[in-house]
């Protein structure tokens, strides 16, 4: 029970890195002795010393034959900084608790077992889900290498997301909104389609107090028809912006290059833009968590191709009516074994709103 507390204590930690880390892991510290804690840390930014290592700073000489837990396997190779490995090593500790095992083929296990020669115990899979939910796009990038995508949708209660007309702001309420700010400042990308574009002009950035990072944006413009003065571009200097596209038909790159954004070309068949191919060149540049804000025909075209992890459903306490638009665009089901089978991760309430998380179930 001991064991429980002090590693609850390195998650909390660990989620200070929440908004910051990336494509790091969040990871956090915590060392005791004589069952007072002596040292504790957490990784809030790529190239910054890892939580081990401000642990021990903390700790110093009184590190010697500690316990120390930490939310993920301690590194044994030198990447922007040394293995944490080595420090825990010298220090002299005792026993590591470790959450979980790192995906990643450099440590895998490599760091547990190097640990183990020295002669200090090692003890993994105390609350091991816990410290999963925390990376997940770390670990589907090591293990799958693809990022994890969200799919935010904002909807009625009859599941209807804009009225017939496209027009969607707002369907839920002010809290639900600040919420989804949140979402945005964990992803290393947000993306959104051309349709949301030309109707809602949004600006797609976080807006959080103290925010200090801001996501790529990335707009899906099958044939170039962003507005060179839309709000993205128009906040270009708050964070960058890549316009992925299939077809150029009005030779509209250089103007939208000028205005700041940055292009690539991935066209697969019937001019559309390889969605697939657009998560692995994302996660090649290390943006390994996805926020997908969009409406029902992006939607849709992700669901169809299985590049949705999780779903973050906001529904507010409306109706729009059959004719509004609904949530994704996929041909129709004619058998009720073909819909998709969802997960439910949480439920609570945002305001006058309900915030539902589900997974498919794969």
């Amino acid at each position: 029970m001991v064991d429980h507390t002090y590693m609850a204590l390195a998650l909390r930690l660990a989620e200070q890195g929440l908004y910051s880390t990336q494509p790091n892991p969040r990871v956090g510290c915590v060392i005791v002795k004589n069952q007072q804690i002596i040292g504790q840390g957490a990784h809030l930014e790529a190239g910054e010393p890892h939580a081990e290592v401000l642990a021990l700073r903390e700790a110093a000489a009184e590190a010697k034959d500690a316990d120390v837990y930490v939310t993920l396997e301690p590194c044994n190779h030198y990447g922007r900084t040394p293995p944490c490995v080595d420090a825990l090593i010298e220090a002299g500790v005792r026993r590591v608790v470790v959450a979980m095992q790192d995906p990643n083929p450099l440590v895998a296990g490599a760091g547990i077992k190097r640990l183990q020669a020295q002669g200090i115990q090692v003890e993994t899979g105390l609350m091991e889900q816990e410290a999963l939910a925390l990376n997940p796009g770390f670990i589907s990038q090591m293990v799958h290498g693809m990022p994890y995508v969200r799919s935010k949708i904002a909807a009625s209660l009859d599941g209807r997301t804009a009225l017939i007309n496209g027009k969607s702001q707002w369907i839920t309420g002010e809290a639900a909104r600040n919420d989804v700010q949140h979402w945005r400042a964990q992803a290393g990308a947000i993306i959104t389609g051309i349709g949301t574009v030309l109707v809602d002009n949004p600006t797609m950035n976080v807006r959080l107090d103290n925010t200090i990072r801001q996501p790529l944006r990335i707009i899906i413009d099958s044939q170039l028809r962003t507005p060179v003065n839309c709000n993205i571009l128009n906040s270009i200097e708050q964070a960058p912006v890549l316009i992925v596209y299939a077809i150029d038909a009005n030779k509209r790159h250089a103007a939208l290059s000028a205005a700041g954004a940055e292009l690539l070309c991935l066209s697969k068949t019937q001019g559309q833009v390889d969605l697939t191919a657009l998560l692995k060149h994302l996660v090649k540049n290390n943006v390994n968590e996805i926020l997908l804000e969009a409406g029902q025909g992006l939607n849709g075209a992700f669901l169809q191709a299985d590049l949705i992890d999780e779903f973050i459903f906001y529904y507010a306490p409306k109706l729009m009516g059959a004719d509004a638009q609904g949530m994704f665009a996929i041909p129709a089901l004619t058998e009720m074994s073909k819909a998709i089978d969802l997960e439910i991760l949480d439920i609570r309430q945002c305001g006058l709103d309900i915030r539902l998380r589900a997974k498919p179930k794969r």
